[in-house]
């Protein structure tokens, strides 16, 4: 498999390296944790080579005695070193029964700069507060971006024919060894079901598997549209699977604990405060969208608009949808004082589309920045100090607010 370099999330590893806090990367199922840990620790060798680094993989059998936590805090506290820098990596920490006990008893006595990745049946975002008693910093970690996809391989075709490419593939790079699109979906389809039956349905004892499937397949049918628990709930059960809205609320956040779906809350901008009715959601991957769902409906204005909203959490923007009167904003995003109005389009040629996609953003009064991101094709231009940007271009950073 080619290497391709993480940049951005190495350099949020180098951010906290040193710190006292356990580092925890996370991210949905293949999503690339391990290498990613792997690569920081034989960068921080490299760099540091009098260091005393200790790397323990518990999938491998040499560890296997590391299972139980006792002799797992046994092995680091003989292998710590003094005089130097230690520096200790676990990888599918959560194998290991009572893991935690043994980190907060590490982490408790010093010396050590942690890192740890696992399950996420183990390492739910919200189970890291409970489980750590030390502070602790996560590193969350998406599916390959459209840059690292082009990295992957070499960047050989035009790269307007290369974006559609990526969105049916999707990001997920154990994908890529295989040609063969029905086996690469098959790949996929696999790391999905193994989410739904090992992260989800055995850690939270779900009754109902069937609702599951249904509720998780609806929402990428319906990814970038506005929903509630109810109204999903009412359409699953009109479909003749028998559910409620608190169940499908419930399997809601417990699809995105793992990370298969992700959250826009609405933002009213006049009124500058977040709305707690409704909300989109979009998908961790639109390769695992079209292998679970097929491909006989492409939706590919929604799958950009996906893609855009992805890219917007990898730069590190707080992503919402705009609500201003009875008019929708695609995204309202914030990064420290920073805030940005989106539009997102697939093909904006005809003017009546154009004026469409402007409209919203006219409507808005204030002086923050206003984007259009649409297939265009072409460099990026201004109309009525709103921004039109080339989607693929802007995805690899090409063109950018």
């Amino acid at each position: 498999m080619p290497w391709v370099e993480r940049a951005s999330y190495l350099e949020r590893l180098r951010s906290v390296e040193g710190t006292g806090d356990i580092k925890v990367i996370t991210g949905v199922r293949r999503s690339g944790k391990s290498e990613l840990m792997k690569a920081f620790s034989a960068e921080l060798k490299k760099r540091d080579p009098l260091s005393n680094s200790l790397y323990i993989d518990l999938l491998d059998l040499d560890n296997e005695e590391l299972l139980e936590y006792h002799a797992l805090h046994d092995r680091i506290a003989k292998s710590h070193k003094d005089g130097v820098r230690n520096r200790l990596f676990i990888d599918e920490v959560q194998r290991c029964e009572g893991f935690e006990r043994a980190i907060n008893s590490i982490h408790a006595r010093g010396g050590w700069d942690i890192y740890l990745t696992g399950s996420n049946a183990f390492l739910l975002s919200s189970d890291l507060a409970t489980l750590f008693t030390g502070r602790h910093r996560e590193i969350h970690v998406l599916p390959f971006s459209f840059g690292e996809f082009r990295a992957y391989f070499g960047e050989q075709g035009a790269i307007d024919e290369e974006l559609d490419r990526y969105i049916e593939r999707g990001g997920l790079a154990g994908s890529y060894e295989y040609r063969d699109m029905a086996e690469s979906y098959g790949y996929i389809r696999d790391v999905y079901r193994t989410i739904l039956t090992r992260d989800l349905v055995q850690k939270f004892r779900l009754p109902d598997t069937l609702v599951l499937e249904r509720l998780a397949e609806y929402m990428m049918d319906n990814a970038g549209n506005l929903n509630s628990p109810n109204s999903i709930a009412n359409t699953i059960d009109a479909n003749k699977v028998s559910t409620n809205h608190v169940t499908v609320g419930r399997y809601i956040s417990h699809l995105r604990d793992a990370f298969v779906f992700y959250e826009a809350k609405r933002y009213d901008i006049k009124g500058k405060k977040y709305l707690s009715t409704q909300a989109k959601h979009y998908v961790c991957d639109t390769g695992m969208r079209y292998a679970v769902l097929g491909t006989r409906n492409m939706d590919w204005g929604r799958m950009y608009e996906n893609s855009v909203f992805l890219e917007l959490i990898r730069r590190g923007y707080g992503t919402y949808v705009g609500k201003l009167y009875q008019k929708e904003v695609d995204f309202v995003v914030k990064r420290g004082s920073e805030q940005v109005y989106i539009q997102v389009s697939d093909n904006v040629d005809a003017p009546e589309t154009l004026e469409r996609e402007l409209a919203p953003l006219r409507a808005i009064r204030d002086a923050y920045p206003k984007v259009l991101i649409a297939r265009t094709r072409h460099d990026d231009y201004t109309i009525d100090g709103i921004r039109v940007l080339d989607l693929a271009r802007w995805l690899i950073g090409e063109q950018g607010f």
